[in-house]
Order: structure tokens, then sequence, then C-alpha cells
């Protein structure tokens, strides 16, 4: 939950600035009048064969109407004369804006002069207009003929007066937010899409699928807008083709990375729900096409399937897939956390645009939706990048364990080695040291004074060799021949009498703090040879006067022990090499007590760590099974 707040504030961050930026940015000229002039409208009930404003100038049938009503038409109606006289003023290059007019076909008179002439083959009606006039135009009045087949009411009463050139910079920006954002969500979605080729097999999928959501999305806000109609509107019906390819292809796309990102579903829903959006899609493509190979003429059925249908599809998948992040929001799932925030922000601004679009009967331009799509694109994008971060980390930790394990690997193999060496080397000379050992006590024996200094410093030496022999046979064979309960205490106690006198000359102490009630299994001299390796080495890095102290405890099955020191530490290069045969901190040192160590409690089946600070101390940890009662 904690997770929650940051990813919010990433999205207010992002969505919030853009949104300001694009409510702040002025969309009416300086120096224009925008008002509500006293619009009269007729309706036509039956298809003209002239159209001319001379035919109905004069007509009784005009009426006047009130904003709300300019844009609402009988059922019956199909087409409308909207007229209205036009305000006088003291403009250079006058000019005329309507921010909306909706109808297949729209003509422009000023009295009888046409003004303006656009006829579209292709349902997209919505238009703009901006009109220059002369001088002389102004206080005449102005008729707008607007062909108005189903979901085209005419014109909004709203009307923009002033300078022409300051009305076509405001003209021109009026959509050009909805451009560039779609125009960012294309070039996001195209990067995305050539990403894919350098990604692992198994992440291409979720990549791949949301780079189609988002280019889904881009298109959408491109083709919904009237900028590409009012400037490119000769390629209108590519627009409007793209518009529905666009959502076919979003609905399916968006459920297959839900599919890739939460599992298929409880039940498989999921799974169900993109199999059945891929075949309704595929469906709805080929009614499309057939569509317009027929001139429209099935434009009425294919209403109902493509927007109908499928907006009642797509509010039902919403309300599946706003349950099932529910569901893994309830599991403490930070992903559907993420997808909540991203999908409660479109969700707000879908239903503000649908209140409006409503309580204006329709007379509403949808706007805010493109913010929630903002914020649901920005939310998959950081579920997306979050399912890349954990990939990363397990391929990093599985790096590690790869490589820990190769080292063990190497370790072992290099330790069957030694100890084979070992062995044989062990075997072969220890026999000749005692013969050696045994003559030379003879000689002494027969020896004078000065002689026997000689022949006790030999014999020492000789002592010292068959200790570091006894190492390696130890080493190379570290099995346990006498396996005993052992008190852990008891052994610990025995180790710390022996080598307290030790520490107690060089000004050092030793504190011992272990429980009498920790039993193990081993065998005694075992341990006791691999504890006093240990301490010694404690004492002998302690330099003087310090402090050794030793405890343990149970923790999960295991004999804990710690053996602590403030000596003269090790660093890091140091502690890695530590157990590598031949390798010690002492002059005289040969490594073999620490090798003889880790062998000991490898075969005791226990694990012994080091951790070490330069001019601190050292810390080793033991870790040993416990024995069963």
């Amino acid at each position: 939950m904690k997770a929650v707040p940051k990813y919010f504030v990433v999205l207010i961050v992002i969505v919030l600035p853009a949104l300001l930026l694009h409510l702040l940015l002025p969309t009416v000229a300086e120096g224009s009048n925008t008002f509500l002039p006293d619009w009269q409208v007729k309706w036509e009930k039956e298809k003209l064969e002239v159209i001319n404003p001379a035919a109905v100038r004069n007509s009784q049938d005009w009426l006047k109407v009130k904003e709300q009503e300019v844009s609402s038409k009988p059922e019956d109606a199909v087409s409308g004369w909207f007229r209205v006289t036009l305000p006088t003023g003291e403009w250079n290059e006058p000019g005329i804006s309507l921010a909306q007019v909706t109808g297949k076909d729209v003509l422009v008179f000023i009295e009888n002069k046409l003004l303006y002439e656009k006829n579209r083959d292709y349902m997209y009606l919505k238009h703009r207009l901006l009109l220059p006039i002369e001088q002389e135009d102004l206080g005449k009045t102005i008729y707008i003929w607007v062909e108005t087949p189903r979901g085209a009411n005419g014109v909004d009463g709203r009307m923009t007066i002033g300078e022409f050139g300051d009305l076509r910079g405001a003209y021109i920006q009026k959509d050009l937010g909805d451009f560039v954002m779609g125009s960012v969500f294309l070039f996001i979605a195209l990067v995305m899409f050539f990403s894919c080729l350098f990604l692992p097999r198994q992440t291409m999928p979720a990549w791949m699928s949301l780079s189609l959501v988002i280019c889904g999305c881009g298109i959408q806000l491109i083709t919904y807008s009237p900028f590409l109609y009012t400037f490119c509107g000769e390629y209108g019906k590519i627009w409007v083709t793209l518009f529905d390819i666009s959502i076919f292809v979003f609905v399916p796309a968006l459920t297959y990375y839900f599919e890739k990102m939460y599992g298929q579903g409880p039940f498989g829903l999921i799974r169900y729900m993109r199999i059945f959006h891929v075949a309704y899609s595929l469906i709805c493509l080929a009614f499309m096409f057939f569509n317009q190979y027929t001139d429209d003429r099935f434009f009425s059925a294919y209403y109902v399937v493509s927007v109908s249908m499928l907006g009642v599809i797509i509010i039902f998948q919403m309300l599946i897939l706003v349950g099932i992040t529910i569901t893994y929001t309830i599991k403490r799932s930070k992903d559907a956390y993420i997808f909540t925030i991203g999908f409660s922000l479109l969700t707000t601004a879908a239903l503000a645009d649908l209140v409006t679009f409503y309580t204006k009967n329709g007379q509403y331009h949808l706007y805010l939706w493109k913010w929630g799509v903002l914020a649901l694109i920005i939310s998959l994008i950081v579920m997306l990048g979050r399912k890349f971060v954990q990939s990363h980390e397990q391929v990093v930790r599985y790096s590690k364990e790869l490589e820990m394990f190769n080292n063990e690997l190497q370790r072992s193999e290099k330790m069957e080695i030694i100890s084979e060496l070992a062995a044989s080397v062990a075997h072969e000379v220890r026999n000749p040291l005692q013969v050696t050992r045994g003559f030379m006590q003879l000689l002494g024996e027969r020896s004078n004074q000065s002689q026997q200094e000689y022949l006790s410093l030999a014999l020492k030496e000789l002592d010292r060799a068959a200790a570091i022999i006894t190492d390696f046979l130890t080493f190379a064979k570290p099995e346990m021949e006498q396996v005993s309960r052992l008190n852990l205490s008891e052994e610990l106690r025995h180790v710390t009498g022996i080598l307290m006198p030790l520490a107690n000359i060089g000004g050092g102490t030793i504190h011992l703090d272990v429980p009498r009630t920790i039993y193990i299994l081993g065998n005694s001299s075992k341990l006791k040879q691999a504890m006093v390796n240990l301490v010694k080495n404690s004492i002998e890095a302690l330099n003087g006067e310090g402090t050794i102290k030793i405890w343990a405890y149970t923790e999960k099955g295991q004999a804990i022990i710690h053996i602590r020191d403030n000596g003269v530490g090790m660093d890091v290069r140091e502690l890695e090499r530590l157990g590598e045969p031949y390798f010690s901190n002492k002059t005289k040192g040969t490594g073999l007590g620490l090798m003889v160590t880790f062998r000991i409690i490898e075969a005791m089946q226990g694990k012994i760590d080091f951790t070490s600070h330069k001019g601190i101390g050292t810390e080793v940890v033991i870790s040993i099974p416990l024995a069963r009662e």
C-alpha cells in the first residue's frame, strides 16, 4: 500500500500540468467577440432539388429559437436552414467562426452569395467553420444549410466574429492539442514496437500488446478530433476507417495485455474475453469493408454492430476488468493498485464527459476522455515497467546464485584434488618422519649437552611437520569416524580452558556464554580442532589487549555459534580468500588450519560465514544442525 501514493503522484504530476496547460492556452482570439445570436431555423422534411437562400428567404416556416433549441431537430427532418444577421463593427479584415456545425453536407451563404461548401462522402459529421467576409457583408444575413442524417442536429448556437488573422490562430490551435497528444502516443507506440526486436521472447507479447493499445489510443485521438477533417478533409474516408480499425484493435489488445499481466483470470475469464473480442473485431472489420464496398448501403446495420453493440461490450468488459483488479487489490497486488488509479481517472473523465453530453442534449464534443486515456496508458506503462524490473531483478538474482554455485563447484573440485594429493603425500611422508624422530631420540640419549640443544630444536620442527601432515590428513578425510551427541557448552568450555592462558599472555580475555541445553551431533575431537583453530586465530588477531566473545543459541533447528574479536580485522579481498589453500595472514602460516576448519564444519552439515572490518575486528558465525531428542 505504501507504493500507491508514489504512482498516484506520478500520474497527477504528468496529467494535471498537461490538462492545465491545455485549459489555460487561449482558444479565443484577442479582440474578437463570441456571442449567441438570435438564430432562426427552418427544417426541411424532403430533399431539396435546389439549395438557394432565395427560395426560403420569405418562407413563413422560420422559427425563432433559444440556445438549447438551436440543434434540436424533428425526427423526420432531413435538412435544415439556419440564419442570423451579422453584427456590425470596426474590423479591417473581418471573419466569423462557428465552433461546431453537425451535418454531412454544409453550405454557407451571405444573402445569395455562396461563401462555403463542404460535401462529405463519409460519416464524420463535425465541422468547424472559419470564414473570411468583406466589410460590406457586416450587417447582412448569413444562411447555413445543413444536411442532417442520424446523429446530426445542425448548428451550435455560438458565433465568434473578429479579425480574420486572429481568428485563424485560435482556429488552428483549437484542436491542435489532440493532434499533438495523439502523435506523441503514436511515436511512443512506434518506439515500443521496434524495441520488441531486442527484447526476450517471454516479454515480447506484453510489450507488443501494450504498444498496440497506445497506438490505438493515438489514432483515436487524432481521427476523432476535427483537426484532420478540417485541414485534410479530402482524406476523410481514410481517417474514419482508421478510427474504426483502431477501436477494433484496441479492445482485444487491451484484453490480451491483461491476460499477460494477470494470467487467464478466474475460471479463464480473461482468456475467453480475449478470444471473443478477437472474433468480434474480425467480424466488425469484415462488415466495415463490406459496407464501404457497397457505398454505405448497410451503414445503419454497421452502426449498430460497430457502435451500439460494441459500446455495450466494451462497458461490460471494463466492468469485468474492474472486478478482477479489485480482487487483486484485495490481495495487495501493487499492479492492481496502479491500474485502479489509472482506470479510476479514465472512468471519472468519461463520466464527466457523458454527463455533460446528455445534459447538453448531445451537443458536446467529448473532451475529458483523452486525459483519462493518458492516465490509463501511463498506469499500464508503469505496470509493464514494474514487470521488467522484477524480471531484471530475478535474472540478477539467478546470475548471482549461478555464480555462487560455479564458485562452489570450482572450490569443491579444487579441494577434492588437493585432498587426494594431501592424503597420498601425508601417508608417504609420515612414516619416514616417525622413523627419523625415533633415531634422533636415540642420538639425543648419547649426545652431550651442546648437541642435545640442536637435537631438541630438530625434534620440535619434526613435531611441527607432523602436525601439518595431520592437518593434511584431516583435510583429506574430514569424515566423522565416531559421531556422538555432544553438549556444545561443554565442548566450547574445554576449548576456552585450553586457550585462555594463551590469550592472557598477550593481555586478552575470552568471554563465553553458551546455554547448557544445546546438543549437536559430531566428533568431539574434530569439533574441538575446528574451534581451536578459529579461537586461536582470534587471539593472534588481538596483537595484545582485546576481547574475544563466544556465544551460542538455537534458531530454526540450528545451533548458531558466534566468535567475535576486536582485533586487526580483514579487508574484502582477504575475506574472499579465506579457506583457500596456503593463504594466511601469519608469517609462518600455511592456511591449512582454516581449510581444515571449513572441511570439518561441512562434514557436520554446517555452514561458516565471516564478517570483518579493517581495524574493527572479525566475527565468525557457524551454524550446525541440532541433535534430535
